[in-house]
Parts: C-alpha cells; structure tokens; sequence
C-alpha cells in the first residue's frame, strides 16, 4: 500500500481538529504551570491521533455500504475519502487499518494509566465509543440525528478536559470549557461537509441534523456555530481569569464571517461550495492556533 493512499484513507490532514484541541490544552497547562512533561503530552497526542484516524477509516467502512457509492456531489471535503469506490483498498483493509488505529489509541491510553492517570480509561473510552459508534451498525450516531452533538463534545470539551488530565495529571472545569470555541467550530466543519452529501445520505436513511432541518434552517445553525467561538472568548476570560491575550483569536473573525457570507450565496451542489468548506477548516485551525500561541505568550511573559 502507498503512503499517499494511506493518508487519504486516514484523512491525516484532517487530524487538526483533534489535534488543535489537544496543542491548545497544552499550551494552557503551561500558562498554570502545570505541564509534567513533553512524555504525556506526546502520548497523548499519539493516542488522540490513533482514535481520530481510526474514526476516520470506520467511517470509510461502513459507509462504502451506504451513501459513499452514490454520492455524486463529492468534494475534497466531504463524501469519504473515495478509496475504496476508486479501487485502491478493499473495505477489509480499510476495517483493519481502523482497528489498528483505535488499538494505538488504546495503547497509549494504558500507559497514561499506568503512569497515574487511571481516569484515562473513562475519558478514553469516551473517546474510542465516540469513534466506533458515530459510523458503526447498528448503532451508527451520524444516523440518528446525534453524530452532531457527538462530534460537539468528542472535539471539544470532553476531548480538551481529557488531554488536560493526562498532561497534567489534573481534571480541572477550565480543561472542560476552553475547548468550547473549537468544539462550535469542528461541528461547523462536520454541519457544511453534510450539505453536498445531503442527497446521497437522505437516500440511505442517513438522517443527520442537516437531513432532519433542511438547508435553509442548517444555514442559521452554522452561521450560530462559526459566530459562537468569538462571542465565547470574552466569557471565558471572564469566568477563568485567562489572559487577555486570547482576544488574538479574533483574527479568525474575518475568515468566519467570509464562510457564512459564501454560505448563504452559494448552492451546495456547486463546485463554488468547495472554498466554504475550506474557510471553515481554515477559521478552526486559525482560531485554534492563535489561542494556543496566545496562552504561551503570556507563559512567556
């Protein structure tokens, strides 16, 4: 198997959305002065890298029975990663692949355990359930109107409060409710990739959100999910004393509001809804970088 395909199977480029948390949790630990080394943080990282790719080729997996096939609007973005429609891996190496993935998870998870943060196999269960069951039969989260709020949490706050624990030893609110802002924005992601595949999806039963409330009602829920993230810093400066330095995130605002503005323009079928959904990755990774440089500064200072 190539490496190429590999990475389009697993979607690495992807794995900012996990990864962006788990960078930003860091940096707040080392703001605390908290931080108990580069060895948990790195292990972490490995094992929250491991449960998102193997989401990622579960996903691939079960869908190669469902709406991939049919799908004819995919886009860089959205429609899975296409290499089993293509002919480049069997949907038993792409399972397998999966299973090897979430068992690097695992992994990880046990030798955080091991070195006394035995509350990983809570939150890291959290973590492995949110990957197998957003896409497998029969529970399949993604079709039941609840892949969503699933995603909501894995990538946000229980994501960050779980990095934050196994980097610090400590379970803290703060470690909860900092990955707040990314967690609106990673749904934002996961909202707009589901509109090209709204046609493909409704025809196999695949009734996420956007399938349930229809676009002109999506479009007001994505636009409440790239605007929440700015409209949420200023609180949580507030209530956690954080430094003042994360209004830095602002500069993600014009990117945010570029996305919404095109939204609304733009058919989700068009070849013109591509640049959409890359703004939206854009402003989570923008977003996601600037707060996390923004807690070092102060570290820093």
């Amino acid at each position: 198997m190539r490496l190429g395909v590999f990475i389009r199977a697993a979607r690495l480029p992807f794995l900012t959305g996990s990864l962006m948390p788990v960078a930003l949790t860091g940096a707040l630990a080392c703001w605390r002065g908290t931080w108990e080394g580069f060895f948990y943080f790195f292990l972490t990282v490995l094992g929250v890298a491991g449960l998102h790719t193997g989401g990622n080729l579960i996903n691939d997996y079960y869908d190669s029975f469902g709406s991939d096939p049919i799908n004819r609007f995919a886009t860089p973005f959205s429609g899975g990663s296409r290499v089993i429609q293509n002919g480049e891996l069997s949907v038993e190496t792409v399972r397998n692949l999966a299973y090897v993935c979430l068992g690097l998870g695992v992994i990880c998870g046990l030798v955080l355990m091991t070195h006394g943060r035995p509350w990983v196999a809570v939150l890291g269960l959290s973590g492995l359930a949110a990957a197998y069951l957003y896409s497998a039969s029969p529970v399949q989260l993604m079709s039941q109107g609840l892949g969503e709020f699933t995603i909501f949490l894995a990538f946000g706050p229980v994501l960050t409060l779980g990095a934050f624990y196994a980097i610090t030893g400590r379970a803290t609110a703060e470690g909860f409710y900092v990955g707040l802002p990314l967690a609106c924005l990673i749904t934002a992601i996961l909202w707009i990739n589901e509109f090209p595949d709204l046609e493909a999806d409704t025809a196999v039963a695949k009734e996420h959100l956007v399938a349930r409330l229809g676009l002109k009602k999506s479009l007001l829920v994505y636009t409440g999910l790239m605007l929440a993230p700015f409209l949420s810093l200023p609180l949580l400066m507030e209530v956690f004393d954080f430094p003042g330095h994360l209004f830095a995130g602002l500069v993600a605002l014009p990117l945010a509001v570029k996305a919404v503005q095109l939204a609304w323009q733009t058919p989700p079928t068009d070849e013109e809804f591509i640049p959409i959904q890359a703004l939206t990755i854009k402003t989570h990774f923008l977003l996601g970088s600037a707060l996390t440089l923004a807690f070092l500064y102060a570290a820093w200072l």
